[in-house]
This record gives structure tokens, C-alpha cells and sequence, in this order.
């Protein structure tokens, strides 16, 4: 998660032939882009070992795919990404960065002996112009759930405007995940909820009692923030697998290589969730993701490289995994079915979060289905 700046703009371009609203650089660059800029953020990434190994291993086990090429890296961040690009035998890296971090790859890049190769570009991937087309496109621009911060706008764009024919993506292909889990988020949730709830409930006390003032006509709208709050919004978690108690099921997938900004503006999926625990409770499903690092048809991998974000006895990724509650909860046995009908748009307040909207339905392995529930939940 590096940034460039051309998700906003390209959000920005399309909203008269979309509908959607324009997008304002200079918000977006503060609410979004500034902290990419700080080296603490940057050190955080550069300390998961899952993602440093998985991109580490896609460069150096393919060097015929970076040996005397062209590479752009779009969101360089530190510039590690072009460092190894440059280290595996390209000819030119372009690193292009939107945040103030790239005086930062800059003086990492002179440091490691590639600045003759390695050109560092502080800019917007809308803005900038290349002096040649590329061979290769890298860029870690996966989100929470993949898509949140709609990174991925700006290597599509990068793509669209500077692959040669015939280049490479990396990554090259993504897949987003759902999975029934048993978790205690959901009543330490709801705990907090209610507390939160009953110190509400003594302040109007206080202030009818203290001030001659009664607050009860603004109740309904404190519940509805911190239902939100507590209940609707989705959470970060490092899962561990014994707690995914049914079949995962593949939602979106993506080739990176030929997927629009339309395809990944709006995620809709059905997914029929196995249960393989007995006597079990589902309080929740979680979403994770994973990316391949496997060429083109055309030009493939020597050897192909996963990252994979599912949860993980040894702690897994800084993205873990994003866990949404089922309120209420279900019970469940062996053999029943989650159905589950599923959608995920950006949001209309900020394009880089996403609103999701979750049906889901237990089918009891006797065949009997119980009635549907409907629920939004936010991934802010």
C-alpha cells in the first residue's frame, strides 16, 4: 500500500460519463496520500514478512522478465520495489510517487548504487509523462480487502497509458475471499455498544436533572452513530484458522492485466458457505485476499509467487483480515449452508472506502431455509 495520486484523478475523469461524484485532489492528498509520506507507515510495510518475501521471491525467481527491461513502479513508497527491480537486471526503473516520501527513495536509491538506473519521479500517475513505454508494471497497491483505497484506479491507468504490448504485471492476477468464522468481536462489540448506550442514557438524565435541558430528542441519532460505530463497521483482526468453521469462497477475481475501473467500482457476488463444524455458532464473516504473481498467458512466470492474506497460525499480514459481524448471529451444525448475496460499492463520501451491503440466509442441511437478514456494514 504505497500511494500515487491517481486514483482521485482518475475517479475525477470518469464522473460525468459514470455518474460519479469528482473527486477533491487536495481532501483526497490529505485524508489519504499524506500519511504514505511517513516513514513509520512505510517501515510497518516494509516489516511484514509475507508481503517482502512474496515480492522478493516474484522478482528474483523471473528475472527474464526484468533482465534489460523497462519497468515502472507505480507507488513506489520507499523505493524498495525499484531497488530489487533495478538489482534483477532492469534497464531503467521509473518510481513514481506522489507524497513528499520520495526524497526518501531518492536517497535510498543513491544509497544501494542504482540511481543510474533507478529514476525516482515525484508526481501524479495522471500527470506524469515517460520519456518511453514499459515492460514491466510493479506496484503493492492492495487494500484492506484488496480494493479499499482504490489504489488499483492508478496502475490501471498506468497500464493503460505505458505497457508495451506483450508486458507484465506485478501482481498479475488477485482473488477476494469470504468465510464463515466464530469469533467473541461480536459480543465484546455489543458490549461496548450497551455501555455506551447507558452513558448516554445518564447524561440526558443529568442534564434534564442539572440544566433544564432535555437532550432525548438526539437519542435516535446517538444510537444510529455508534450502531455504526460498533456494530456495522467491519474490523481488523488477525484471524486464526480454527476459526474459519466453513468453506471459503472465491467472491471477485481479477486479472490485472485486463480488469477496468468499472469491474472493481462495484463488487457483487452469491456464495454458498459450507459448515463443517457442528453445534457451532457463526458470528461473523471475514474477507481476506490473495495475489499472484504468475506473468501473462503470453508471457508467463518461470515460477509463480502467491501472497496470500488468509488467516494464519503465525499471525499472517499488517492487511489481516477484515472480519463483519452477523448481527444477530447463527446458529449452525455440520452440513448447513450460509447463502450469502453480497455487495460492496464505494462509498459516496469518500471513494476510497466502501459500503457493503450482506444478505445471508441458513440453509439447514435437512433442506429448511430460516428467514433472510439484511445488513450494511462500513470498511472505513
Amino acid at each position: 500500500m504505497a500511494s500515487t495520486q491517481n486514483g482521485a484523478a482518475a475517479a475525477a475523469g470518469s464522473s460525468a460519463a459514470g455518474g460519479v461524484p469528482p473527486v477533491d485532489k487536495e481532501v483526497d492528498f490529505a485524508n489519504y496520500f499524506c500519511t504514505y509520506a511517513y516513514l513509520y507507515h512505510q517501515k510497518e510495510m516494509l516489516c511484514d514478512r509475507v508481503r517482502m518475501d512474496a515480492y522478493h521471491s516474484a522478482v528474483f525467481r523471473n528475472p527474464h522478465h526484468f533482465r534489460g527491461k523497462v519497468v515502472l513502479d507505480v507507488g513506489t513508497g520507499s523505493g524498495i520495489l525499484a531497488i530489487w527491480s533495478a538489482q534483477a537486471g532492469a534497464r531503467k526503473v521509473y518510481a513514481v510517487e506522489a507524497t513528499n516520501v520520495a526524497e526518501h527513495a531518492r536517497e535510498l536509491v543513491r544509497a544501494n548504487g542504482v540511481a543510474d538506473i533507478v529514476e525516482v519521479i515525484q508526481g501524479t500517475m495522471e500527470d506524469i509523462v515517460l520519456p518511453e513505454k514499459v515492460d514491466v508494471i510493479i506496484s503493492e497497491w492492495m487494500g484492506y480487502y484488496l480494493l479499499r483505497e482504490s489504489m488499483f484506479d492508478s496502475v490501471i491507468c498506468a497500464r493503460d497509458r505505458w505497457l508495451n504490448p506483450g508486458g507484465v504485471m506485478y501482481p498479475s492476477h488477485a482473488r477476494m475471499w469470504l468465510a464463515p468464522i466464530q469469533s467473541g468481536l461480536g459480543d465484546k462489540k455489543m458490549e461496548d455498544f450497551d455501555m455506551a448506550m447507558n452513558d448516554w442514557n445518564l447524561f440526558v438524565e443529568d442534564t434534564q436533572s442539572y440544566y433544564g435541558v432535555n437532550m432525548n430528542a438526539l437519542t435516535k441519532a446517538y444510537r444510529a452513530e455508534h450502531e455504526k460505530f460498533y456494530l456495522k463497521s467491519s474490523i481488523w483482526n488477525n484471524l486464526h484458522p480454527n476459526q474459519v468453521i466453513g468453506q471459503p469462497a472465491v467472491i471477485k477475481e481479477m486479472d490485472c492485466l485486463t480488469a477496468t475501473v468499472e469491474e472493481i467500482r462495484e463488487v457483487r457476488a452469491h456464495a454458498s458457505l459450507p459448515i463443517n463444524r457442528d453445534r457451532t455458532r457463526v458470528a461473523a464473516l471475514a474477507g481476506w485476499f490473495d495475489v499472484h504473481f504468475r506473468g501473462s498467458q503470453q508471457n508467463p512466470a518461470a515460477e509463480e509467487v502467491e501472497l496470500n492474506t488468509a488467516p494464519d497460525e503465525n499471525g499472517g499480514t499488517h492487511w489481516g483480515q477484515q472480519v463483519f459481524l452477523l448481527t444477530p448471529s447463527l446458529r449452525a451444525n455440520e452440513g448447513d449452508i450460509i447463502n450469502v448475496s453480497f455487495s460492496m460499492v464505494r462509498s459516496k463520501e469518500n471513494h476510497r472506502l466502501m459500503d457493503m451491503d450482506f444478505t445471508y440466509e441458513l440453509q439447514e442441511s435437512s433442506g429448511k431455509k430460516l428467514p433472510a437478514i439484511s445488513t450494511k456494514i462500513f470498511l472505513e
